[in-house]
């Protein structure tokens, strides 16, 4: 029963920290990252879809992406889309074939802003997993008729150890990224 806990714990955890390191893609570098347009949706014949259905990326050179859309009607919306994305400030190219998206070069300042904003998201994930931790012991908690005392004691340290491992994870992730961003 504990061993079923714990598992279901790590799994969630390991969960918690994926959707972290996929928040942290989506804040740009210096370099342009098909993975900034990940979450990106187009309001595509009145429905909202992922960039990806619509369109194929490349990345021909450091600074600039390609997108280049399986529907050609779609353009103007892909364009405007990128343009209203936050925190980018990228100013889209539409050639009536493709969209070029040439990333600017990034300031001093605005790379500590990103530095921020990344920590923040990182917090927000050791948070995410701290919650996960809580609910899991409460979950061992109700078992304590069930199965003794010194098991759940022993299955709140393993708990303890597996939120620590993960916290862990998230800080090694963190300091890649920022690594990443003050990198000029």
């Amino acid at each position: 029963m504990i061993a079923d806990v714990l598992k279901e714990a790590t799994g969630r955890m390991e969960r918690a920290v994926e959707s972290a390191k996929d928040d942290f893609a989506t804040v740009r570098t210096g370099r342009a990252n098909p993975q900034l347009f990940e979450r990106l949706t187009i309001d595509y014949y009145g429905s909202p879809t992922p960039l990806q259905q619509l369109a194929s990326m490349q990345n021909p050179e450091a600074r600039t992406i390609v997108i280049t859309p399986y529907d050609k009607s779609a353009l103007k919306a892909i364009e405007d889309a990128i343009r209203e994305m936050p925190n980018l400030g990228a100013n889209p190219t539409n050639d009536g074939n493709l969209v070029r998206v040439t990333m600017p070069e990034l300031t001093q300042e605005r790379r500590k802003e990103y530095v921020k904003l990344v920590r923040a998201k990182g917090e927000d994930a050791k948070v995410h997993v701290r919650g996960i931790r809580r609910k899991t012991k409460d979950e061992l908690d109700a078992l304590q008729g069930e199965v003794g005392e010194d098991d759940i004691a022993r299955g709140e340290k393993e708990l303890d150890a597996l939120t620590k491992t993960y916290v862990d994870k998230i800080d090694e992730a963190l300091k890649h990224k920022e690594a990443e961003l003050l990198e000029v």
